[in-house]
């Protein structure tokens, strides 16, 4: 099976995406290293790894479909960042256009009668639901407690529980 053009353009585009932000939660991961924030940098690297791994697997699609799979240029994301908050805040952003991005992806499946690359895509469709829920439950309770000096403390213990997976 072969995919359109405008499929494989569109699929690359995502690629380019998806390495952004991993590329966008490394630069937060190593604010926040600086900050001595250390389980909120382990929260990021982790997340950084994951969009890798996305990337990755829409990388080996293209291929399997007899496309033209493209190593993304990834434009600079930020080094600075005025709190923790707006980390967060940035991130959720972030997941917010991925998912838009993955609806039109599934958009354009349907369009073209793509149902291989609609089957493909269902994974992600449930990553970003778990993404953004996951990313907004960390602003949730950013709110909840603020992101004051004292409070980064209790910020950072939480996203390591979530890191080592026994968070939420």
């Amino acid at each position: 099976m072969m995919i359109s053009k405008q499929m494989e353009n569109a699929l690359n585009k995502q690629i380019s995406l998806e390495a952004y932000a991993s590329y966008l939660y490394l630069a937060m991961a190593a604010w926040c290293d600086r900050k001595g924030l250390e389980g909120c940098k382990e929260f990021l690297l982790k997340q950084s790894d994951e969009e890798r791994v996305h990337m990755l697997k829409i990388f080996h699609y293209i291929s399997e479909v007899d496309g033209k799979a493209i190593a993304p240029e990834i434009k600079q994301p930020p080094e600075e960042f005025e709190t923790v908050t707006a980390v967060f805040e940035t991130l959720y952003k972030h997941e917010q256009e991925v998912t838009s991005a993955i609806h039109e992806l599934v958009d354009l499946s349907y369009k073209e009668k793509d149902y291989t690359t609609l089957n493909f895509l269902q994974w992600y469709v449930e990553e970003q639901r778990e993404e953004e829920a996951l990313a907004r439950s960390i602003l949730d309770k950013i709110n909840l407690i603020g992101d004051s000096p004292q409070s980064l403390y209790f910020i950072d213990l939480e996203l390591q529980k979530i890191s080592s997976g026994s968070g939420d």
